[in-house]
């Protein structure tokens, strides 16, 4: 358990980490920076949501194989991470 919430602290702190990028965008979009720049931005935002994500698909597939007792039960827990990336990732 201590794994899991020491693995939420820190993609919480990468949450809010990117809510502060968005905070600059909006701020470089009132200020009207250049599209480029905005762009470039909106790029790394999205990057680090997609590491976020990443590593939360990552955490949830370790945790469901490490309660599977059967290979079956992993079968069924790698089958259920493989439908979440085709229908989040």
């Amino acid at each position: 358990m201590q794994e899991r919430e020491a693995h939420q602290r820190k993609l919480i702190i990468r949450l809010r980490r990117v809510e502060g990028q968005l905070r600059g965008i909006q701020a470089m979009m009132e200020k009207g920076d250049s599209c480029e720049s905005i762009a470039q931005q909106l790029s790394a935002a999205r990057r680090a949501l997609d590491k976020a994500f990443h590593e939360m698909v990552a955490c949830n597939l370790r945790m469901e194989i490490a309660a599977s007792q059967a290979p079956e039960q992993v079968l069924a827990a790698t089958e259920h991470m493989t439908r979440l990336l085709s229908k989040y990732g």
